[in-house]
This record gives structure tokens, C-alpha cells and sequence, in this order.
């Protein structure tokens, strides 16, 4: 259940009344006109009508300045809802709106994302060097990749090119700098190859592929129906964190057969975790407010989920040719 409170001018609470009529809220109230001439319109939403009343009053009251809407959660509503109208609500999505803010903060390229990489990277290559399952999870739950995959793939499903551009900078340079610290942590820390932990982000296989696609499902899961992402961001890190310090340590030790293969992993998981993620916000129905917006994403959603099929379809084969070499 949500508050949602529209300020606009007084003319405009026959139209909200309308709407709040039309998806059949729980509760809609116009307050008292203040001194600029707008009054507060308060309506009270079910989880699973917000976003169809939020698109409703963008459409009639957004060209109009000043307008606001705020969206404030309520923690008890009475009296309670029946029992399928709870069931609706626990199956509805999260407002793209709140998607959006929650992945877009995520993905900034600042200083706060660059020092998350870098203890994660730290906590991480300590962990594989001295085969501490332990260390290498307490890594995981920093989870500072989780973002930039999350927002790119809402951003194509919404067709959004800043974000895509914001998402693929904010990955790539998480991405490098951890590959960059492990060549360095490589360089000045000699250390055994024998580690268990290491030699399993070497490998790739199947597995490694079902992992990726669970662990991108998940996290879109998590983030379209609002549960913590904290359990999730692990299992993306999983994916992507020890691989790509895995890939620099080997770099940096000199044993490239080994980086080809954490390498080949990492590459594997970023596919899948993205294709993963689309294919979520596909079924689920995220897109874009306007029709000209929604056929842009669209065809976007089509290009991308066809271009990391193929993409990973080529990295399969890759595996097995590899595979069939070594042996």
C-alpha cells in the first residue's frame, strides 16, 4: 500500500478524482487550497494499481508546471486488505519510477563505487590466496557490481541510453580496477597455486553458465518485487567479483593459461547475468510510460537479449574447444 500525494493546481481534482476512480483506489481526498492555489490531493494505492495511477497522472497532469507527486509509504492500512487483494499486492511489481531511483544511485561512477571495488578486490584476492571461503564471501557481501549490471539491464528495458552509457562506464571501470589491483597484488605478493579457491575460477563449464543465469535472475528478482538484495548482490559477486581478481592474480603471476580460463569464466558470467536480467524484465513487464518510448525499448530489449544469446552461444563452443585442447 502506498500514499500518493499530487500537488497541482485546484482545477485539477476533478481529474485526479477520475483517475482515483477509474483504478478503483482504496481512498482519495482533496485537502484545502493553500495560499499558491493548490490543494493536496492524497490518494490511497494499492502496490499493485500504483504504477497504472502514477502512468494516469503523468499523462494528464505531467505537462502541466507546477506539478508534484510524491509516493510515501504506508506501514498499516485498516481495515486490512482481504486475502486476495494481499495476494495482488505481494505479486505486483516495484513502480518503475522506485526501480529506476534504486538503480540509477547505484550505478554512479564516484568515489564511494571506486572504494567498494577496491576493499571487495583486496578481501577478495586474500581469500583465494589463503583459501578462506569465509574472507572471499565477506568480499562477496560488498557486491559493488551488482549495480551497474542491474541498471543496464533496466535501462534497456526502458530504452534509456544515459543510463546504458552511465551503467556500461560504471561496470567496465569496477571491472578493471579489480583486475588491475589483483595483477598488482599478484606482483608484490608471491604466492601457491595449489589453492582450491583459485584453481575453481580457472575452470568453466556448464555449471559455471546455470550459476550466472540463477544469479542475474535473481538479483532482478529481488530488485522488480523489492525484496534485500543483500543475499542476491552475493550471488551476483559470485559471478563476477572472483573470476575477474581471479584473471589478474593469474596475469599478474605469469600463468596465462590459467587467466584464459578465469578469463573465459568471467566473460561467461557478465553475459549471463545481463541476459539473465532481461529476460526477467521482459516477463515482468518493465517498459517505458509513452507507446513511441515503449517501441523503442522494445526493439532494444529484442537486439540485446539476441546479441548475448549469440554471444554466449560463442563462448559455449569456446569452452568446448578448449576443453577438448587441454584434454
Amino acid at each position: 500500500m502506498k500514499y500518493v500525494e499530487v500537488v497541482a493546481d485546484a482545477g485539477n481534482a476533478v481529474t485526479v478524482s477520475a483517475i482515483a476512480e477509474k483504478h478503483e483506489v482504496s481512498d482519495c481526498r482533496v485537502g484545502v487550497v493553500g495560499e499558491d492555489g493548490m490543494p493536496p490531493m492524497r490518494l490511497l494505492v494499492a502496490d499493485d494499481k500504483l504504477q497504472a495511477v502514477l502512468d494516469s497522472l503523468q499523462t494528464l497532469l505531467g505537462v502541466q508546471t507546477p506539478v508534484r507527486i510524491a509516493v510515501l509509504p504506508v506501514e498499516i492500512a485498516l481495515p486490512k486488505p482481504s486475502e486476495e487483494e494481499r495476494k495482488e499486492e505481494d505479486a505486483a511489481i516495484a513502480a518503475r519510477e522506485s526501480l529506476y531511483n534504486g538503480v540509477e544511485k547505484n550505478a554512479r561512477l564516484d568515489l564511494n563505487f571506486i572504494v567498494l571495488v577496491f576493499l571487495s578486490t583486496v578481501v577478495a584476492a586474500i581469500g583465494l590466496i589463503e583459501n578462506n571461503v569465509a574472507v572471499v564471501i565477506g568480499a562477496m557481501v560488498i557486491a559493488p557490481l551488482l549495480g551497474p549490471n542491474l541498471a543496464f539491464g533496466l535501462a534497456t528495458a526502458l530504452g534509456d541510453g544515459s543510463l546504458m552509457r552511465k551503467s556500461i562506464l560504471t561496470g567496465s571501470a569496477g571491472i578493471a580496477l579489480a583486475i588491475a589491483l589483483a595483477v598488482g597484488i599478484a606482483v608484490v605478493w608471491p604466492f601457491d597455486l595449489s589453492s582450491p579457491e583459485i584453481a575453481a575460477r580457472t575452470d568453466v563449464g556448464m555449471d559455471s553458465v546455470a550459476l550466472a543465469l540463477a544469479s542475474g535472475a535473481a538479483a532482478a528478482l529481488s530488485l522488480t518485487t523489492g525484496l534485500p538484495s543483500v543475499l542476491v548482490g552475493v550471488m551476483v559477486a559470485v559471478a563476477l567479483l572472483p573470476p575477474a581478481v581471479t584473471f589478474g592474480l593469474m596475469l599478474g603471476h605469469g600463468e596465462y593459461n590459467l587467466a584464459m580460463g578465469a578469463g573465459l569464466l568471467l566473460a561467461v558470467n557478465l553475459v549471463c547475468v545481463n541476459l539473465a536480467c532481461k529476460l526477467v524484465f521482459l516477463i515482468k513487464g518493465i517498459h517505458p510510460r509513452t507507446w513511441v518510448e515503449k517501441e523503442k525499448a522494445k526493439h532494444a530489449m529484442v537486439v540485446y537479449i539476441v546479441g548475448w544469446i549469440v554471444t554466449l552461444i560463442f563462448l559455449i563452443f569456446f569452452i568446448y574447444g578448449r576443453g577438448a585442447l587441454i584434454r
